[in-house]
């Protein structure tokens, strides 16, 4: 008599209950490591004391700076509780209000979040592209590869403001842009999300960038729009049309089963960030160039004078405060244009 299908003979289940292990394992291994660097450092310090060594000194607190940014990379680990926090992530990036200068400031981001990428160890694809009318680029959507990739990055969604002289001024004045950033976890491919077709509007268009004479010559890139949502899609990856159109598809129905599964709006706005307006009073961080230098995250409190460190890519600070602050439950701050 054969036996039903049981929790294990699931594919997902089981799929699941293996990376949920690996997670296990690795947190287990990161506390053990921890605790021998912990152990490293007192025997040295015992051993500089015992023998007066002053020559010491310098390894022990390289060993204690190890130290710490392993555990602060630890502990914000422990924060990554959500549902899909583990996933990959994918990042769309769209220039708003301030024309080429919003355009600069998307390639700006788009650099920082790479660089942040490149350091984190992750990979990094690029879905679309499309480049500004005279500089930077106006949109870019690009899938970041890592585990806890949207964990960490979930807390980018939101609006970005720039202050800075514009180079493209000719009077040399202070402008502010915008751009906003659009993060959703990477879901499985296999969704049964049915779509009617009436509710699609496809265009095709030349791809953008890198790709060869053949990514030049032929309109190869898909641009999806879900008309009842607004929700837009593309890909220019693919060197076929039709690839490219499954792609798009596939992040589609990955952002409307995240709606579907999300009845409250409240809960939508924790896996998909809040959608904004791109302009004053709705940003979620600011970079200010000019007059002085800050980078502040207006939710968090957040902030450093070191703009240039963050726009290479150091922004941990900014996510372990987000985290922090989502475990906490704080309420948005009052965002003021001084902010």
């Amino acid at each position: 008599m054969m036996e039903e299908p049981g929790f294990w003979d699931n594919a997902e289940n089981s799929t699941k209950i293996v990376k949920e292990l690996k997670l296990l394992k690795d947190s287990v291994k990161a506390a053990k490591d921890l605790e021998q660097q912990y152990e490293d450092i007192a025997t040295m310090m015992d051993m500089a004391d015992e023998e007066d060594d002053k020559t010491l000194i310098p390894e022990i607190r390289s060993m204690m700076s190890a130290f710490s940014a392993d555990l602060e990379k630890t502990r914000i680990s422990t924060l990554l509780t959500g549902e899909y926090d583990s996933n990959n992530a994918v990042v769309s990036l769209n220039a708003g209000a301030g024309g080429t200068e919003a355009c600069d400031f998307n390639s700006m981001l788009y650099r920082m979040y790479s660089r942040w990428a490149e350091a984190h160890g992750f990979g990094l694809k690029v879905f679309d592209y499309q480049p500004g009318d005279e500089a930077g680029i106006k949109s870019v959507t690009f899938q970041v590869n890592g585990e806890n990739a949207y964990g960490f990055l979930k807390s980018e969604a939101g609006v970005h403001r720039l202050v800075r002289i514009s180079p493209f001024n000719a009077q040399n004045k202070r402008q502010t842009s915008f751009v906003s950033c659009d993060v959703m976890p990477e879901l499985n491919d296999d969704l049964e999300i049915e779509i009617d077709p009436s509710d699609l509007k496809i265009d095709t268009y030349r791809a953008s960038g890198a790709g060869g004479q053949h990514i030049n010559k032929t309109s190869s890139a898909v641009r999806i729009t879900h008309l009842p949502t607004g929700i837009v899609c593309a890909c220019q990856e693919e060197r076929s049309q039709f690839m490219n159109k499954e792609r798009a598809m596939q992040m589609l129905k990955a952002k409307l089963y995240m709606i579907k599964e999300q009845a409250h709006a409240e809960k939508l706005s924790d896996i998909r960030g809040d959608i904004k307006d791109i302009a004053w009073g709705s940003q979620i961080r600011s970079y200010v160039l000019q007059p002085y230098t800050m980078v502040k995250d207006v939710r968090t409190g957040e902030e450093t004078g070191n703009t240039q460190a963050v726009l290479d890519g150091d922004i941990d600070n900014f996510i372990s405060a987000y985290l922090r602050w989502l475990q906490l439950g704080k309420p948005d701050r009052r965002v003021s244009d001084s902010e």
